[in-house]
C-alpha cells in the first residue's frame, strides 16, 4: 500500500525558513516523479514544485522559483522541499503527491497524495 506522510508545517516568520519533508512508502522510489502542492485558504490547489524520478529534473511555480528547492534522498526515500524567503502568500496546506511518469504540474495526473502539512506565515 503506497503511503505518502508529509511534516515539517509550521508557523514561521515572514522571511524565514522552513523545510518539508515526505515519507514515501509502498512504491518502487526511483519509478516515480513527486510533486509538492499546495492549497491556500478558499483558494484551488497549485503546484508548486516536481522532480523527477531520476532527479535529474526539477521545475517550480513561477511564484517560488529561486526560493524553494525540491529533491529527493533515494536512501530514506524521502522528498525534501525547502523554502527559504518565505512570504505571507506561502500560507498553505502542502501537500506532496506522486505520479508514475514524467513531472507533470497537472494534480490530476497524480496518483497517489499525503494528507497534507500547514505552513503558516506570521508578518
Amino acid at each position: 500500500q503506497v503511503q505518502l506522510v508529509e511534516s515539517g508545517g509550521g508557523l514561521v516568520q515572514a522571511g524565514g525558513s522552513l523545510r518539508l519533508s515526505c515519507a514515501v512508502s509502498g512504491r518502487i522510489f526511483g519509478w516515480y516523479a513527486m510533486g509538492w502542492f499546495r492549497q491556500a485558504p478558499g483558494k484551488e490547489r497549485e503546484f508548486v514544485a516536481g522532480i523527477s524520478g531520476s532527479g535529474t529534473e526539477t521545475y517550480y511555480a513561477n511564484s517560488v522559483k529561486g526560493r524553494f528547492t525540491i529533491s529527493r534522498d533515494y536512501a530514506k526515500n524521502m522528498v525534501y522541499l525547502q523554502m527559504n524567503t518565505l512570504k505571507p502568500e506561502d500560507t498553505a496546506v502542502y501537500y506532496c503527491a506522486s505520479r508514475r511518469g514524467d513531472i507533470s504540474t497537472t494534480q490530476s495526473h497524480y496518483d497517489d497524495w499525503g494528507h497534507g502539512t500547514q505552513v503558516s506565515l506570521s508578518s
